[in-house]
Protein backbone atom coordinates (compact mmCIF):
# COMPACT_ATOMS: atom_id res chain seq x y z
CA UNK A 1 0.00 0.00 0.00
CA UNK A 2 2.74 2.34 0.89
CA UNK A 3 4.83 1.60 -2.41
CA UNK A 4 2.00 2.04 -4.06
CA UNK A 5 1.39 5.91 -3.00
CA UNK A 6 4.83 6.21 -3.26
CA UNK A 7 4.60 5.50 -7.23
CA UNK A 8 1.41 7.03 -7.77
CA UNK A 9 2.66 10.36 -5.92
CA UNK A 10 5.95 9.72 -8.24
CA UNK A 11 4.00 9.79 -11.09
CA UNK A 12 2.21 13.14 -10.82
CA UNK A 13 4.96 14.56 -9.82
CA UNK A 14 6.98 13.69 -12.77
CA UNK A 15 4.03 14.62 -15.33
CA UNK A 16 3.41 17.91 -13.60
CA UNK A 17 7.16 18.29 -14.09
CA UNK A 18 7.01 17.86 -17.10
CA UNK A 19 4.20 19.35 -17.84
CA UNK A 20 5.46 22.81 -15.94
CA UNK A 21 9.09 22.58 -17.94
CA UNK A 22 7.71 22.26 -21.14
CA UNK A 23 4.95 25.14 -20.62
CA UNK A 24 7.74 27.66 -19.08
CA UNK A 25 10.08 26.90 -21.59
CA UNK A 26 7.47 27.33 -24.48
CA UNK A 27 6.22 30.66 -22.64
CA UNK A 28 9.90 31.81 -22.94
CA UNK A 29 10.69 31.09 -26.30
CA UNK A 30 7.55 33.22 -27.49
CA UNK A 31 8.24 36.16 -25.27
CA UNK A 32 11.76 36.15 -26.48
CA UNK A 33 11.36 35.25 -29.85
CA UNK A 34 7.82 36.72 -30.35
CA UNK A 35 8.08 40.14 -28.85
CA UNK A 36 11.90 40.20 -27.75
CA UNK A 37 11.19 40.18 -23.49
CA UNK A 38 11.25 37.44 -21.34
CA UNK A 39 10.76 36.65 -17.42
CA UNK A 40 13.53 37.26 -15.77
CA UNK A 41 13.05 33.90 -13.52
CA UNK A 42 12.27 31.62 -15.96
CA UNK A 43 15.40 30.24 -16.94
CA UNK A 44 16.57 29.69 -13.10
CA UNK A 45 13.63 27.54 -12.68
CA UNK A 46 13.75 25.58 -15.73
CA UNK A 47 16.81 24.58 -14.52
CA UNK A 48 15.39 23.54 -10.89
CA UNK A 49 12.46 22.08 -12.36
CA UNK A 50 14.33 20.16 -14.52
CA UNK A 51 17.04 19.23 -11.62
CA UNK A 52 13.93 17.62 -9.95
CA UNK A 53 12.76 16.10 -12.88
CA UNK A 54 15.64 14.00 -13.30
CA UNK A 55 15.99 12.98 -10.01
CA UNK A 56 12.39 12.29 -9.39
CA UNK A 57 12.95 10.11 -12.61
CA UNK A 58 15.85 8.47 -11.81
CA UNK A 59 14.14 6.44 -8.73
CA UNK A 60 10.60 5.97 -11.39
CA UNK A 61 13.49 4.66 -14.16
CA UNK A 62 14.64 1.99 -11.38
CA UNK A 63 11.14 0.68 -10.52
CA UNK A 64 9.95 0.40 -14.34
CA UNK A 65 13.42 -1.22 -15.91
CA UNK A 66 14.01 1.99 -17.92
CA UNK A 67 17.60 2.38 -17.12
CA UNK A 68 20.06 1.19 -19.50
CA UNK A 69 21.80 -2.39 -18.35
CA UNK A 70 25.13 -3.94 -19.18
CA UNK A 71 24.36 -7.31 -18.46
CA UNK A 72 26.41 -9.74 -20.66
CA UNK A 73 28.50 -11.03 -18.16
CA UNK A 74 26.08 -11.29 -15.79
CA UNK A 75 24.02 -13.42 -17.71
CA UNK A 76 26.51 -15.60 -17.88
CA UNK A 77 26.09 -17.09 -14.56
CA UNK A 78 23.47 -19.12 -13.46
CA UNK A 79 20.24 -17.68 -11.43
CA UNK A 80 21.90 -18.00 -7.98
CA UNK A 81 24.89 -16.24 -9.33
CA UNK A 82 23.32 -13.24 -10.87
CA UNK A 83 20.86 -12.81 -8.01
CA UNK A 84 24.40 -12.62 -5.80
CA UNK A 85 25.99 -10.25 -8.23
CA UNK A 86 23.12 -8.52 -8.59
CA UNK A 87 22.85 -7.84 -4.45
CA UNK A 88 26.53 -6.71 -4.25
CA UNK A 89 25.50 -4.06 -7.27
CA UNK A 90 22.32 -3.10 -5.24
CA UNK A 91 23.94 -2.99 -1.99
CA UNK A 92 27.18 -1.13 -3.71
CA UNK A 93 24.46 1.36 -5.28
CA UNK A 94 22.71 1.76 -1.99
CA UNK A 95 26.52 2.77 -0.34
CA UNK A 96 26.55 5.50 -3.17
CA UNK A 97 22.99 6.59 -2.04
CA UNK A 98 23.84 6.73 1.08
CA UNK A 99 27.09 9.05 0.75
CA UNK A 100 25.57 11.57 -1.59
CA UNK A 101 22.29 11.62 1.08
CA UNK A 102 24.55 12.35 3.23
CA UNK A 103 26.54 14.96 1.29
CA UNK A 104 23.07 16.39 0.49
CA UNK A 105 21.81 16.48 4.02
CA UNK A 106 25.24 18.51 4.84
CA UNK A 107 24.50 21.28 1.86
CA UNK A 108 21.09 21.60 3.02
CA UNK A 109 21.87 22.22 6.53
CA UNK A 110 24.39 24.56 5.66
CA UNK A 111 21.84 26.43 3.21
CA UNK A 112 19.41 26.19 5.87
CA UNK A 113 21.39 28.06 8.18
CA UNK A 114 22.88 30.28 5.81
CA UNK A 115 19.14 31.27 4.46
CA UNK A 116 20.33 31.89 0.52
CA UNK A 117 17.73 32.44 -1.59
CA UNK A 118 17.83 31.46 -5.67
CA UNK A 119 18.77 34.32 -7.80
CA UNK A 120 15.91 34.95 -9.55
CA UNK A 121 13.23 32.80 -7.45
CA UNK A 122 12.62 34.82 -3.89
CA UNK A 123 12.97 31.12 -2.21
CA UNK A 124 15.53 29.48 -0.16
CA UNK A 125 17.13 28.05 -1.98
CA UNK A 126 17.47 24.73 0.59
CA UNK A 127 14.07 24.33 -0.49
CA UNK A 128 15.18 24.80 -4.41
CA UNK A 129 17.84 22.39 -3.46
CA UNK A 130 16.19 19.33 -1.74
CA UNK A 131 15.28 17.03 -3.92
CA UNK A 132 19.24 16.31 -3.99
CA UNK A 133 17.95 14.51 -0.07
CA UNK A 134 14.46 13.34 -1.41
CA UNK A 135 15.86 11.48 -4.90
CA UNK A 136 18.55 9.85 -3.15
CA UNK A 137 16.19 8.59 -0.08
CA UNK A 138 13.75 7.74 -3.28
CA UNK A 139 16.04 6.42 -4.87
CA UNK A 140 17.53 3.93 -2.27
CA UNK A 141 13.69 3.09 -1.60
CA UNK A 142 13.44 1.86 -4.95
CA UNK A 143 17.09 -0.17 -4.15
CA UNK A 144 15.73 -1.82 -0.95
CA UNK A 145 12.67 -2.95 -2.88
CA UNK A 146 14.58 -4.34 -5.64
CA UNK A 147 17.35 -6.14 -3.09
CA UNK A 148 14.79 -7.62 -1.10
CA UNK A 149 13.29 -9.11 -4.53
CA UNK A 150 16.37 -10.00 -4.94
CA UNK A 151 16.70 -11.99 -1.88
CA UNK A 152 13.48 -13.73 -1.66
CA UNK A 153 14.04 -15.01 -5.40
CA UNK A 154 11.34 -12.80 -6.96
CA UNK A 155 13.54 -11.79 -9.51
CA UNK A 156 17.69 -12.31 -10.65
CA UNK A 157 18.38 -8.73 -10.59
CA UNK A 158 17.59 -5.37 -12.25
CA UNK A 159 14.60 -4.85 -14.38
CA UNK A 160 15.58 -3.75 -17.68
CA UNK A 161 13.73 -3.68 -20.86
CA UNK A 162 15.78 -5.36 -24.30
CA UNK A 163 15.77 -2.70 -26.65
CA UNK A 164 16.71 -4.79 -29.26
CA UNK A 165 14.35 -7.60 -29.28
CA UNK A 166 11.58 -5.06 -28.60
CA UNK A 167 12.73 -3.52 -31.73
CA UNK A 168 12.76 -6.51 -33.78
CA UNK A 169 9.23 -7.70 -32.32
CA UNK A 170 7.67 -4.41 -33.69
CA UNK A 171 9.53 -4.54 -36.79
CA UNK A 172 7.74 -8.63 -36.90
CA UNK A 173 4.34 -7.43 -36.29
CA UNK A 174 4.65 -3.81 -39.21
CA UNK A 175 5.73 -6.64 -41.30
CA UNK A 176 2.59 -8.62 -40.36
CA UNK A 177 0.60 -5.86 -40.99
CA UNK A 178 2.23 -4.60 -44.25
CA UNK A 179 1.46 -8.15 -45.42
CA UNK A 180 -1.83 -8.83 -44.87
CA UNK A 181 -4.27 -8.29 -47.88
Amino acid sequence: MFLRIIDKTEEAIISLLLVAITLLVFAEVVLRFGFGTGVSWGQEATLHLAGWFVLFGASYGLKTGAHIGVDAFVQLFAPLGQRLISALAILLSLGYCGLLGYGAWVYLHKMYRIGIELEDIPLQAWIAHSILLIGMVLLSLRLLVLLWDVATGKTTGFRRTDEARESLHLAEEIKREVSKP
